[in-house]
């Protein structure tokens, strides 16, 4: 993972969400102080080993879905030619994995998309990178390709002139 940390992660969205819905349907919700410790790689001792392997699972969901998200991002920003992967790895791009990742996480869940702030919120992002793409819209002063003079084309273009030498003779 190299846009978003499991920390990152563990502070938003939560362990608690992440636990509901990364944990596989046919298994018990990992409780989310559990989920918290995988996500942070504190200590697991106190749980059982059933628990401890279903938190696992949950966690390779969780990261499965953060590595097609940064795919989807390197897609967008390999179309403006961004050098990949990012370094530094601005905060719009750590905040536009988490929305797609959580989107993917949740993708089973029903309910009404038009007011859902993590469809909302997915939506966004794509529209941005959209942007990304189309140049019109900049990842900010560290930018890499902004502020890259290898990467800046400048052109000037001028008018024909108007009066060339040999009509200018006729003044001298």
């Amino acid at each position: 993972m190299q846009y978003i940390t499991l920390i990152a992660l563990a502070e938003r969205p939560g362990a608690r969400e992440l636990a509901q819905v990364a944990t596989a349907e046919h298994l018990r919700v990992v409780p989310f102080e559990l989920m918290e410790a995988t996500l942070r790689g504190d200590d697991r001792s106190t749980w059982t080993a059933d628990q401890v392997a279903v938190a696992d699972d949950a966690l390779q969901r969780i990261e499965e879905a953060v590595g097609q998200a940064e795919s989807l991002v390197d897609g967008f920003l390999a179309r403006r030619g961004y050098p990949l992967p990012l370094d530094p790895v601005q905060e719009l791009v750590t905040g536009w994995v988490r929305d797609i990742a959580r989107y993917l996480l949740h993708k089973d869940r029903g309910g009404k998309e038009a007011d859902d702030p993590i469809v909302r919120a997915y939506r966004d992002a794509l529209r941005f990178l959209e942007m990304i793409a189309a140049g019109k819209f900049s990842l900010g002063a560290t930018d890499p390709i902004q502020t890259n003079p290898n990467l800046v084309d400048v052109r000037f273009d001028s008018s024909p002139n108007v009066f060339n030498r040999d009509q200018l003779k006729a003044f001298r």
